[in-house]
Formats: structure tokens, C-alpha cells, sequence
């Protein structure tokens, strides 16, 4: 198959640095060019970066020698795709830019997620969503089109969710998070203001697990998405952990759990609806199971688990399942890794699903 090509918005940050690094070695991109702000444009990629590089792979050597342009599509090199990884205040302005000029962009930026004919996409859970495409090609008139990921405290708690949630229906969701610094991006929270410590508030983080959730489980209609109906209350904290995010949920249903081992069941055999399963066999950064269930008292854990799949870092980990106060509640830990799955990897997982449904 003829590789598609593609430019990195932001490549110099820390989910910029993963695209490069994963797009680099994958057999369907080609990377035509790179940008970032005015402060690097104009500057060889290894020379922006030769101090702050920050995965234990070394830079790509044909990356390394690109020179970083502005990020505009008058700037930049044509392609079929851009791979956001702008602000969201950013991404808001610029993105649409890249649409309007031909561009298929899958971003990872917040600025349009919950935007009605804007697909807020995990493709195992709802890649009809893409459909949307369609109404927002025709709304906005754009030869291209914007694909948004979700926040990365959201894709590991959606994963959870979504089996129980068509087994046995949900009426609300409390949620815990315990999030790694590296979800702050460069240069991330202070040392002198993490270390030892856990910080109870992350700006606008219990808005978007509280928002996006509902959206990524809603049922596509011919006019958009209508979002899941049940109720979510969270708490996110930061901690000082590099990666993985370790979340907890308290999960009340809507039908009686009349055994818990029914709720593993339905965790361990998920693999995605059956929309996504058509296409499964052409995507390269699909984990055989996005849910890998650990059934020690004591799992998952950063550490151990966060690059758990076939893909490392791109399945969810659950276990510690557990009835709640009564027969209609379950109680769960979950882990993923916020850079990987919850970042970089969403959006090259996304960009194999477009290509797959001829949507690029």
C-alpha cells in the first residue's frame, strides 16, 4: 500500500516527540514536514531538540536533519494528514486552517471535541462516530476534515466503561484519577512542587473526563451524536509518577449484577463493536485485547503494567473488580499510559481507521 503522507504539528513537545518517533518506523506514513512555534521555525529538528529529546530512542537521523517550519498550511510541505499536537487555544485557531486547505487532521488538542459533527474518536468503541465526517465536510466546507482524540485521562476510563455499560447499563460513575507528570507536557509541574506530594486539582481535567465520556459512548444519529445519559463525578490529581495514569471508578447499574465474575467476563472478552472488528485486520496500532484483565489483588500498577497489549502501550489495564455497596454496583481500578495510548498512539491508531474506511 502506498504510504500516506503527513506533517506534525508541534513535533517539539512531548506528544509531538512520540509522533515523530512512532510515524518514523511505521509502514503506512511518510513524514513530509514538521513545525512548531516561532522560536524553533527556521531550525534544523536535532538541533531544536538536542538537549531536550526526551524518549530513550534517538532521534530519527531523516528527522533530525528536516527544518522546522511554521505551523500553517501555506508553510508547510501538502499532505494527506496532520497530526496535531497543538494547545487547544492554538489548535482552535489553526486546525480549521489545515481542514479548510485539503488536510485530514487528527488532533490531539481539546479545542473541538465536543464540537456536534466533530468525532471524538476511540475507534474499539465508537468508530461509526466517524461518520460524522460526512455532515462536517458539508457544514463547515472543508475538502479536508478534523478527527479530535480524547483527553488522556478519558481513554482508559472509556474503556472500562464501555462493556459494563452495554451489559449491564449505567446510572453513574464517581471516579478517582492519579495522573503521571508527564501528562503536563514540557516543561510539566515544577520538581520542588511534585516530588513526594500529590496535587488535588488539574485545570479543566474533571471537566473534560466528565464531558468527553458521555460523547465517546453516545449513539450516532443521522444528525450527530446523542450523548450517554448517566452521571459522572471525578476527582483528578497529579502525582509523581513519569507515566501512566491510575484511575478508580465506582460504577452504579442499571441492571442487577448477579454475579462479579459476569462483569470480568464481559471486561476480558471485549474487543471492540463489531463496526471497528471489520477493519481490525488492517490497523497496525490495534492491541488484540484493548482490555487486558490482571486478576492480582495487588494490579495494575504504573510500573508494570502501563505498557501492557500487543501493541505496548496501547491496551487499557483493569483489575482490583469488585461488587460495590449493593448488587447494582462495581467497583474497579484501571491503568493506561497517558503519552502512549492516551496521546500519540490515539492519534496513529486513528489515522490507520481513516485510511481503512477511505476517509483519507
Amino acid at each position: 500500500m502506498k504510504k500516506k503522507s503527513c506533517v506534525i504539528l508541534a513535533a517539539t513537545g512531548t506528544v509531538g516527540q512520540r509522533l515523530v518517533d512512532m510515524l518514523s518506523k511505521h509502514p503506512s506514513f511518510d513524514i513530509v514536514d514538521i513545525s512548531a512555534s516561532k522560536r524553533s521555525a527556521g531550525l534544523k529538528y536535532r538541533d531544536r531538540l538536542k538537549d531536550e529529546w526526551h524518549l530513550p530512542s534517538e532521534i530519527p537521523e531523516e528527522i533530525g536533519e528536516m527544518t522546522i517550519k511554521l505551523t500553517d498550511p501555506k508553510e508547510v510541505e501538502p499532505a494527506d494528514i496532520a497530526f496535531g499536537a497543538l494547545p487547544s487555544s492554538e489548535a482552535k485557531v489553526i486546525e480549521p486552517k489545515f481542514a479548510a486547505a485539503g488536510y485530514y487532521v487528527q488532533s490531539k488538542a481539546s479545542a473541538m471535541r465536543m464540537e456536534a459533527d466533530v468525532p471524538l474518536l476511540i475507534p474499539e468503541l465508537n468508530v461509526d462516530h466517524l461518520e460524522l465526517i460526512d455532515i462536517q465536510r458539508k457544514n463547515r466546507d472543508w475538502s479536508g476534515a478534523i478527527t479530535t482524540d480524547p483527553n488522556c485521562t478519558t481513554v482508559g476510563f472509556a474503556f472500562a466503561l464501555k462493556p459494563i455499560y452495554e451489559e449491564f447499563g449505567i446510572k453513574s460513575v464517581v471516579a478517582n484519577t492519579w495522573q503521571a507528570i508527564s501528562g503536563s507536557g514540557i516543561p510539566g509541574v515544577p520538581g520542588l512542587l511534585i516530588n513526594e506530594n500529590i496535587i488535588p486539582f488539574i485545570k479543566g481535567e474533571e471537566e473534560k473526563v466528565e464531558s468527553e465520556v458521555l460523547k465517546i459512548l453516545g449513539k450516532k444519529e443521522p444528525s450527530g451524536v446523542r450523548n450517554a445519559e448517566f452521571r459522572i463525578a471525578s476527582t483528578c490529581t497529579r502525582v509523581p509518577i513519569t507515566d501512566g495514569h491510575f484511575e478508580t471508578a465506582y460504577i452504579n447499574t442499571e441492571r442487577k449484577i448477579e454475579n462479579i465474575e459476569d462483569v470480568i467476563s464481559c471486561l476480558k472478552k471485549f474487543k471492540g463493536t463489531p463496526e471497528f472488528l471489520k477493519i481490525k485486520q488492517k490497523l497496525s496500532y490495534a492491541p488484540d485485547d484493548p482490555i487486558v484483565y490482571r486478576s492480582e489483588i495487588n494490579r495494575p500498577q504504573p510500573r508494570l503494567d502501563r505498557m501492557a497489549g500487543t501493541v505496548p502501550g496501547m491496551a487499557t489495564t483493569i483489575g482490583r473488580v469488585r461488587r460495590g455497596i449493593d448488587d447494582y454496583s462495581v467497583n474497579l481500578c484501571l491503568l493506561s499510559h497517558n503519552t502512549i495510548r492516551g496521546a500519540a498512539g490515539s492519534s496513529v491508531l486513528g489515522a490507520e481507521v481513516a485510511i481503512a474506511l477511505d476517509l483519507v
